[in-house]
């Protein structure tokens, strides 16, 4: 199975990591552009973007998904899942219905019981945290 991955901060890496060490096929990852942070304001990449690297995986980093450039090279990849965590943009219609067996997110909290675009469809549970996160399938609004 093709899958993208979408995320951004910590939270999300390891997540990532986690698909990466289960021998997933992770075909591209998208991520927030790298922005500048502490007092020297260095550009620093985000902590997906750095596993992704580590592993070879390519790492797409447009303005927006959303848009031409950035849902061609969405496109171009012929997803069959999008799995996001913590991305950090909203997704467009095209965009979650683009991959055959749709666009996931997990999500850090139990908090989005009352949103009627999502549908609980599993949980997730993390071994080392011992914790668990809703698994949750994005449908258009």
């Amino acid at each position: 199975m093709r899958i993208v991955f979408m995320g951004t901060p910590d939270f999300a890496a390891i997540h990532l990591k986690k698909l990466i060490d289960n021998k997933f096929n992770i075909i591209g990852v998208f991520s927030q552009p790298d922005k500048p942070k502490g007092r020297g304001k260095k550009v620093l990449p985000t902590p997906v973007k750095i596993i992704a690297q580590e592993h070879n995986i390519p790492v797409f980093q447009p303005r927006s998904v959303n848009l031409k450039s950035g849902f061609e090279e969405l496109q171009n990849l012929k997803p069959d899942i999008i799995i996001t965590v913590a991305y950090g943009k909203i997704l467009k219609e095209k965009v979650i219905n683009l991959p055959k067996y749709g666009c996931w997110n997990v999500h850090a909290s139990l908090l989005p019981k009352y949103r009627v675009q999502l549908q609980y469809s599993g949980l997730l549970k993390m071994e080392k945290a011992k914790q668990v996160f809703p698994f949750l399938k994005l449908l258009k609004n």
